[in-house]
């Protein structure tokens, strides 16, 4: 089945690597083959066509979705144009791979989500952290009852490539680019539902730190989304926890992190050791008691297909391969779609919820899981 790629940064990029990994890791129901990719002008692309190893390269990525030869439409364009394009490809009969988030609007993702649905087509939104095999591993103990009743949790994803004030206003400050919240807090709040369960409602706080900054032609812009955000959050397991986002974290490159705590016991997890997972167990005794390091290794599928041998680490690329792995079973109609449309427009729900909710200044519950 040949693919077509709309985007040549740095997720376009990752995208690539992991469809060439899991050609080769994994035995995948459909050969992928890398046909087209798309940018915003014919010499960017074919730039990338020359670096990416694509057979084909256009200036307009309507010519991608519109080839009949296309069976998959990959998007890791800017937010705003996701939907246009979903749908779009949707519409041509195209299985669609589209990077976080769907769309701006809980209502754009739900139609871009039904549009899929009544179109028999397989869909896949770009959220690997959850392919990694120690979150499968903390989600099966949690299941298990090994850490008992799950009294409380924390989660947290911070970056600092927005610290700068003097950094340049981006596509993500537009309004349609979401803010801190929809931009990383989107993962964080899908890594909480995937180990616990429905969210139920929200306690919001959205601020901006940096309230202007100069575009590419130097006038100065307001910016109006968020750059940090805090929520309460409320399960539907009982457990209460919180969820933070934070762009402008200096120093942090990569902190997707959580802790779970129950009664039994407890789980923390950081990304940036992503082959590790911490244990506390309650029954220790005393004076042997403290969190204990679990480490990745074959026992935890799908790590032996990397490597046979423990401790010598999997990578970000290589969970992107994961996740491509999957996607590829779903169009096959072998196994569910991982982390389909209707799961992206979920997510967006829950970063409007705590939208409203900051701007409301009282808990809102969310929309039925």
């Amino acid at each position: 089945m040949k693919l077509g790629l709309i985007g040549s940064g740095f997720m376009s990029k990752t995208h690539v690597f992991g469809f060439a990994t899991a050609a080769r890791v994994f035995d995948l129901p459909v050969e992928i083959e890398l046909d087209t990719i798309a940018d915003i002008d014919a010499e960017t692309a074919e730039r990338a066509r020359a670096a990416f190893g694509f057979a084909r390269a256009t200036g307009d990525w309507r010519d991608l979705v519109s080839d009949p030869a296309i069976g998959i439409v990959d998007i890791t364009a800017p937010n705003a144009l996701h939907k246009e394009m979903a749908l779009a490809a949707i519409a041509a009969g195209k299985h669609v791979y589209c990077e976080k988030p769907l769309a701006p609007r809980a209502a754009d993702a739900l139609e871009m989500a039904e549009a899929a649905e009544a179109a028999g087509v397989a869909t896949q939104v770009g959220f690997n952290y959850l392919m990694n095999p120690m979150l499968a591993l903390a989600r099966d103990m949690i299941a298990a009852g090994e850490l008992g009743e799950i009294y409380s949790y924390r989660g947290v994803h911070a970056e600092d490539y927005m610290a700068d004030p003097d950094g340049p206003f981006t596509f993500r400050h537009e309004p349609d680019g979401g803010g801190a919240l929809a931009d990383i807090g989107s993962h964080a709040l899908a890594t909480a539902e995937y180990l616990l369960g429905p969210i139920v409602r929200v306690l919001g706080d959205c601020r901006t730190l940096i309230p202007e900054r100069s575009d590419a032609a130097g006038r100065r812009r307001r910016v109006e989304v968020d750059d940090i955000a805090h929520a309460t959050v409320d399960f539907a397991c009982g457990a209460t926890g919180s969820i933070g986002a934070n762009w402008c974290a200096t120093g942090r490159t990569m902190q997707h992190d959580f802790e779970v705590y129950g009664t039994k016991g407890a789980l923390r997890f950081s990304q940036e050791r992503l082959n590790e997972l911490h244990y506390f167990d309650a029954g220790d005794p005393a004076g042997k008691r403290g969190f204990r390091r679990i480490e990745a290794g074959p026992d935890h599928p799908p790590y032996g297909r990397f490597c046979v041998a423990p401790g010598h680490q999997i990578g970000f690329n290589d969970l992107k391969a994961i996740e491509i792995a999957g996607f590829a079973a779903a169009i096959a109609g072998a196994a569910p779609e991982p982390f389909s449309f209707r799961a992206g427009y979920r997510v967006q729900s829950l970063v409007e919820a705590i939208q409203a909710s900051s701007r409301e200044r009282a808990w809102v519950e969310t929309a039925p899981a």
